[in-house]
This record gives C-alpha cells, sequence and structure tokens, in this order.
C-alpha cells in the first residue's frame, strides 16, 4: 500500500546493445514491462528506418493469419483460449519456421477452397440444367405454344420457318426486366414460358442464397434468335442445351442426374478434407497470432534506436522505475546469453531536465481507485497520490447518501459474485461490461459502508429495526396514544437517561416529525464531514510541499489557507458539536433547555455580518462567555489571511530574485511552480489563485449538502415505493394476503433494484466522483503528469483484445 503515497521514482537510462542481441533482449524487456522507450529517431521517415523490412514481414504473416481465421470463423471452427497460457517469445531463427508453415497453411486452404468453388460451381450448373430439363417438359408438350406465336402476327413469309427456342436460368428479380425486354426487342413475337425453382441455390462464391427461374423462349428466324441470345448475356441469365426431341431430354436428364451424385461425392470428400485441415491449424491459430504481434512489438521499438556510425552498436533510451534497473541489467544479460554474443550490453544512468512519466503499482484491488483518480487527470511526477485515501473517502460518501441496510446488502452481494468469479466474468470483454467488473472491489467496499451507514441510520428497505429497545417512553394509556395524533412526548419526562446505543432510535421511525429530525440530523453531518474531508485535503498540500523542498508555501500558503477553513466553518462544526452537548431537556437552567438552542447557521451569518440578535426571554444570545469576543477575533484573522494568501508568495519571490541578482526569469522545477514567469503573471496567477479558494470555501462547503439532499431523498423514495407497492400485500389477510404478497414482491423487488439500487446507486456514484474531483482534489492536486505506458506484451495483447 506504500507504493500508492506517491508514484514510482523514475531514471532516464541509456542502452547499449549488440545487433546481434537486440532482439532477443528487446524479448526479455517485453516480457517484464517496466521499460519506456523513448523515440531517438523522430527526424527519420518511418519507411527508411532500420527494421521497416522485418515489420513488413510481420504484417505478411498478419494478413496470411487474418485469413486463416476467416476461414475458420466461415467455417464455424473454434479456437482454444490461450488467455492463461499466452507463448513465449520466439528467437529469431524460429520466426522462419513461422513464415514457412503460414505460407504452406495458406496455400493449403487457397487450394482447397479453389477447389471447393469450382466443384460448387460445377454443381450449381449441373442442377440448374437438371432444372431446366425437368421444368421444359411440359413447355414442349403445350401445343399452344406455336399457336400462340402464329396469333401474334408475323411476318407471312415466315409461315414455314421451323420454330427455334433457347431455355436457361435467370434470377428471380430480374425476370420482370427480362420478359419485357423480349417483348419490346421482338416486337411480341417471341413467346416466353417460365417456372420457379423451389429450392435456392447457394452463391459458391458468397455464400448467399439466390432464387431462380427456368425459362424457354420460343421464336422464329435467326435474327430474333441472335437478339434473344443477347438479351439473355445481358441480364446474366444462364443457357442450356435442351433437346427437341423427349427421349433425348430424358436421356440428358438421367446422365445429369448421375454426375450430380458423382460430383455430390466429390464435395463432400473435399468439405471433409478442409474441415481436418482447418481443425489442425485452429490449434496453432491463437499461437501464431500472438507471437506475431509480440515480433511485431519488438521490430517497431528497436526502430527506436539510433545506429552508431561503425553500425556495432544500438543506442536506445528508456524511462524506467529505479527499483527495476537491476531487472533491466538482467533482462540485458538474458538477452546476450540466448544468442551467445561475446561482448555484454551496457545500461547508464542519464541525468535530464526532462519530467519523468507517472507510475503508480497497483494491483486488482487498488487499480479501480486509481482509474477513478486518472479519469480526473494523471498525476504529476511524485505527486501524492489521491487514490490511497479515497479507498476509504469514496465509499464512505457514497454510503452517506446511499445508507440503507438492506440495499447495501444488494451491492455487497453483488460486488463479491464479481469478485469471487472474477477469472470467468474477465472473458466477458464486453466494454459497458468490462467498466462495472474494473470497479468490482469499489462496488464491494461500497456495499459495506452503506450496510454500515443504514445500519447508523436504522434504515433497511425503508423499515427500522427495533434490536436494543427504545430509550422513549410512553407515559399514557392506550386511549390518549390511539386518539390522540398530535402528541408530543416530552424528552425530559418521556426519555430515559440511557441514550439510545447506536444510531437512532427506532421510535423515530413512527413519530410524524421524522422528516424534521432526519431533515436536521443529515444535514449538519454533511456539513462535519465535508469540512473535514476539505481541511484533509489542505493538510496534504503539506505533504507535496515537503517532498518538492518548497517549504517556505506551508508559510505563504498552507498557513492562511487551514486558518481561514479552520477559523470560520471548522469553528461552525464546533459549534454544533457543542450545541448537541450543551442543551438538555434535563437541566434545571432555562438558558440551556432546548427552547433557546440557538440556530448555528443563523449564528454563523450574524458573525459573518457582525450583526446581534436579541434572545427570547430567560435565553442568552451566546452559548458560552467570551463567545462573541473570540468570533471577532476568529474574522479577523480570517479576513487577514486574504491579502496573505495574495500577496505574500508573490512579494516572496521578487525579494528573492533581487537577492540573487537572477532579473525577472529564474529556472526553476518543483510542484506547483511558477517561479520561472515575469512578476506580473506571479501576481495575476496568485491573485486567481487567492479568489478561487476564498470562494470556493463557501461553494464546496455547501456543494457537500448533496450528501444530505441525496440520502433524504433516497430513504424517502424507498418508503413510497415501499408504502405504495408492498404494502398492497399487506392489507389482505388470510390465504388471500399469503399470495397476493407473493405477486407484488415481484414488482417491488424489481423496481428496488432498478431504480433504487441502478439508478440511485449510479446518482451518488457520480456525486461522491464529483465530490473527490472537486471539492478534495483542487486543495493539493495539479494531475498535470503523463502516465507510464512501458513496453509491456501483455499491454499490447490486451489492447489488441479491446479492440476486437
Amino acid at each position: 500500500m506504500g507504493a500508492m503515497f506517491r508514484s514510482e521514482q523514475m531514471d532516464l537510462v541509456q542502452l547499449l546493445i549488440q545487433p546481434e542481441a537486440a532482439y532477443s533482449s528487446l524479448a526479455e524487456l517485453g516480457e517484464l514491462g517496466i521499460a519506456q522507450f523513448r523515440d531517438l529517431n523522430t527526424d527519420i521517415n518511418v519507411f527508411q528506418r532500420k527494421y521497416t523490412s522485418e515489420i513488413r514481414r510481420c504484417e505478411e504473416m498478419e494478413r496470411k493469419i487474418g485469413y486463416i481465421r476467416r476461414e475458420l470463423t466461415k467455417d464455424e471452427v473454434a479456437t482454444p483460449d490461450l488467455s492463461d497460457n499466452i507463448p513465449r517469445t520466439p528467437n529469431s531463427r524460429e520466426i522462419i519456421d513461422l513464415e514457412a508453415a503460414l505460407e504452406k497453411t495458406e496455400n493449403e486452404i487457397i487450394e482447397l477452397s479453389e477447389n471447393s468453388h469450382a466443384l460448387l460451381q460445377n454443381f450449381m450448373e449441373l442442377t440448374e440444367l437438371r432444372s431446366v430439363l425437368e421444368k421444359t417438359q411440359g413447355f414442349f408438350s403445350d401445343k399452344s405454344a406455336a399457336q400462340n406465336l402464329e396469333a401474334t402476327g408475323g411476318d407471312p413469309g415466315s409461315e414455314n420457318k421451323p420454330l427455334g427456342f433457347v431455355a436457361g436460368v435467370i434470377p428471380r428479380e430480374r425476370i420482370i426486366g427480362f420478359e419485357r425486354m423480349l417483348w419490346r426487342v421482338s416486337r411480341g413475337n417471341v413467346f416466353l414460358r417460365q417456372a420457379p425453382i423451389d429450392k435456392p441455390f447457394t452463391d459458391p462464391r458468397t455464400g448467399d442464397e439466390i432464387y431462380k427461374i427456368v425459362f424457354v423462349a420460343f421464336f422464329q428466324g435467326e435474327q430474333l434468335k441472335s437478339r434473344v441470345k443477347k438479351i439473355c448475356s445481358g441480364y446474366h441469365a444462364s443457357l442450356y442445351p435442351c433437346p427437341n426431341e423427349y427421349n433425348e431430354r430424358s436421356e440428358m436428364l438421367q446422365g445429369v442426374r448421375t454426375r450430380i451424385e458423382d460430383l455430390n461425392m466429390v464435395i463432400n470428400q473435399t468439405k471433409d478434407q478442409r474441415q481436418r485441415v482447418l481443425i489442425s491449424v485452429s490449434k496453432e491459430v491463437p499461437k501464431w497470432e500472438i507471437i506475431v504481434k509480440k515480433v511485431k512489438a519488438i521490430y517497431h521499438t528497436l526502430n527506436m534506436f539510433n545506429v552508431d556510425v561503425s553500425k556495432k552498436c544500438l543506442f536506445g533510451e528508456a524511462w524506467v522505475p529505479t527499483s527495476n534497473l537491476q531487472d533491466v541489467k538482467n533482462a540485458l544479460i538474458a538477452g546476450s546469453s540466448a544468442v551467445g554474443s561475446t561482448v555484454p550490453s551496457f545500461l547508464n544512468v542519464i541525468s535530464t531536465h526532462e519530467a519523468p512519466p507517472t507510475f503508480n503499482r497497483t494491483n486488482k484491488f487498488t487499480q479501480g481507485f486509481q482509474n477513478l483518480i486518472e479519469s480526473y487527470g494523471v498525476a504529476s511526477y511524485r505527486e501524492a497520490n489521491p487514490a490511497l485515501y479515497t479507498i476509504i473517502t469514496f465509499p464512505f460518501l457514497f454510503a452517506i447518501m446511499f445508507g440503507d441496510l438492506g440495499h447495501g446488502l444488494i451491492l455487497l452481494l453483488l460486488g463479491l459474485w464479481m469478485v469471487l468469479w472474477e477469472k470467468t466474468l474477465a472473458k466477458n470483454k464486453d466494454e459497458i461490461w468490462q467498466l462495472f467488473f474494473g470497479g468490482r472491489y469499489i462496488i464491494l467496499l461500497m456495499g459495506i459502508f452503506s450496510m454500515y451507514t443504514g445500519f447508523v441510520y436504522n434504515d433497511i428497505f425503508s423499515k427500522t429495526m427495533n434490536i436494543f429497545g427504545s430509550s422513549w417512553q410512553i407515559n399514557y394509556n392506550t386511549s390518549t396514544v390511539m386518539e390522540n395524533k398530535d402528541l408530543q412526548l416530552n424528552p425530559g419526562e418521556d426519555y430515559s437517561e440511557t441514550v439510545y446505543w447506536y444510531g437512532l432510535d427506532p421510535a423515530w421511525m413512527l413519530a410524524s416529525n421524522k422528516i424534521i429530525f432526519l431533515n436536521s440530523f443529515k444535514m449538519k453531518l454533511s456539513i462535519i464531514f465535508g469540512v473535514v474531508h476539505m481541511i484533509f485535503g489542505v493538510c496534504m498540500s503539506v505533504v507535496n510541499n515537503m517532498h518538492f523542498k518548497k517549504k517556505i508555501n506551508i508559510l505563504l500558503d498552507f498557513v492562511p489557507q487551514l486558518l481561514f477553513l479552520v477559523l470560520l466553518f471548522l469553528y461552525m462544526c464546533f459549534m454544533m458539536f457543542y450545541k448537541w452537548i450543551q442543551y438538555t431537556a434535563v437541566t434545571e437552567e432555562d438558558h440551556l433547555k432546548p427552547g433557546c438552542a440557538p440556530s448555528v447557521l443563523i449564528m454563523f451569518i450574524n458573525m459573518m455580518l457582525f450583526k446581534r440578535q436579541e434572545p427570547l426571554e430567560t435565553c442568552k444570545e451566546f452559548m458560552f462567555e467570551g463567545q462573541q469576543t473570540i468570533q471577532m477575533v476568529f474574522i479577523f484573522i480570517s479576513l487577514l489571511c486574504i491579502p496573505w494568501l495574495l500577496l505574500a508568495k508573490p512579494l516572496y519571490i521578487k525579494f528573492t530574485r533581487k537577492n540573487h541578482g537572477v532579473g525577472d526569469h529564474v529556472a526553476s522545477s518543483g510542484h506547483g511552480d511558477h517561479d520561472d514567469e515575469p512578476m506580473s503573471e506571479i501576481f495575476i496567477h496568485q491573485a486567481i489563485h487567492c479568489i478561487e479558494y476564498i470562494l470556493s470555501t463557501i461553494s464546496h462547503t455547501a456543494s457537500y449538502l448533496r450528501l444530505w439532499a441525496l440520502s433524504l431523498a433516497h430513504a424517502q423514495l424507498s418508503e413510497v415505493l415501499y408504502s405504495m407497492v408492498f404494502t398492497i400485500g399487506l392489507k389482505s389477510t388470510g390465504y388471500t394476503g399469503a399470495i397476493m404478497i407473493y405477486v407484488v414482491f415481484w414488482p417491488w423487488a424489481v423496481l428496488t433494484i432498478g431504480i433504487l439500487v441502478g439508478m440511485e446507486g449510479l446518482s451518488a456514484f457520480l456525486h461522491t466522483l464529483r465530490l473527490h474531483w472537486v471539492e478534495f482534489m483542487s486543495k493539493f492536486y495539479e494531475g498535470l503528469g503523463y502516465p507510464f505506458q512501458p513496453f509491456s506484451f501483455k499491454a499490447i495483447l490486451d489492447a489488441e483484445n479491446e479492440e476486437k
């Protein structure tokens, strides 16, 4: 957990690698994933770099693997999942063998595919010929064909010409245009007969289904014959030979059927052989895909290296966590040993003024919280990391808004399910699902904390629990209690000396002023937690100033900020606690009874406006002696903090510049540093910072009231849903009541999960996220860094899977 306090310390290293050991060394570093390489060849075109030819070879292998993968998908051949058994990177010699294997496999599949397409094309043509021979039997037996043709009014001199015809098949969608064109061209002198083929044909290339129609066109003369054939060609109609005599057609039909049977057997054998080849290669395809991606990534990274003049050494630069320097050295040694290189590779740490990348080590538990922070902005280098504290504060602030023991239990079970079955559920690569699954530990903690606050609120599905017995005592008879709806209990007489042991007394659930009591309680609770959360954020700036050796900022920034926040808003929280403790119904002093308790909000407003308010009789204006004097001192110091925050830091920078004789510009470094700017810019920046902080203390404090508002809304919505839906079943008695409860339970459960847990939970989550991003992190967090993105095979493969 200590690694999450701030980002890892990074070093910029220079790698000197022998060319023969470069591939194996990068393979070792890719498996480790601890080095982020810098491109040293930005001025060189991508196509002119040293390893461009190797990248093209990898792309050609990717093309072949993609073709094989598509063929597997087409034939619905499954491939094994290698997510838990990723192969290591092969050596450079094994890549040649892989290229040969891919070439052989691709050629074999292409040959089988072409043969299959040719056989299927032949099969379709024979099937069409069979349909033509079968369908035309009825056409030629129809004596009306010639009579209709003669009735069309052909040439008088053509009466003795023989009647010719063509037969074939045409796609169904083209038959209307085809028939119309024949009629127009022949001027009605072509007699067309057609019959649909019941079963569709399968296109050998695309696999699409095609419906076709058999046709026979009768005509007279060679001129019409030529025109008809041209029209058939234009409409992509397939023409087939069809004898005039019945016996010849029957004999031909028998021969076609025999050829179809033989061809069908050959097609089945070809499919079986193709299936065997695809099944055998399916076991290797996932491994080939991973290997080629790794090899291609290695050569892309090697293209970032510089080659010295003698071409005997490769130079590279990379950001490496300081704690992993030895691991990089070991990887270089292993890479040299793998190829038997006698010249070792070297690693040198070099100094730089460039800001290093930010790297926070995480595990599957902390990763979700880190993602929440980095969604706002990646931390500046070595800046305090808010994710460490967010592990507790985020689910707790969420639970204040979502406090319900029952709803929290649903969230807990959801998170527990995703945690316990995470290996199985992680295989679902759906983008929306991965978003929820990545935050499974956040959901788990939100459920736990919601159950805790629900127990404090004494709220479970809008109902209360009487575990420890109420501390209220009803000292009235039954008729008085049942008939007097406005009956009030006196805290001085009807409340026992022992307060309710934990959380809210269950008697408040029956009170008519329950909402008024909860309103006051939750509003004050929101302000208290909000002020504490903001003070914690301001205090975190001390951690950054100490680390970046900017201790003077503690005096110039932190002290006035803290004083302004503490003397005004923490004082207001103190008065809430003091009011709860000081005023009681069990007292003999009239000015300490509940009726004399002043409103803390009105008191705070009067304090800021220097106003006085006359108290009621027997009451006092202030809660304790000297309160007015203390408040005047607090306001005076708070007002003094404004010019302190506005002018102290710019004047200090100006004074130190003159003392050092540096002029208007000073080179500097560190968190939140603007010392290198002109003095005018520094004054303007500090003025904006001062105004923003002073105003934000007010707006941010008010912003925490969303904890109160959403908590009340969630509780009231839960109560409304219970009273409008579930109580329908409770109104009936006997067997009818049991059936009604069973019936209404399901809509009530669906609405509870969908609205109160789903929609209300998402709303509370977003509000909690805003409280951390704006109200908490703005006090100390810059978030101007850039992430550490090392050369890692795991990251590359995960990114590829997400794209798919």
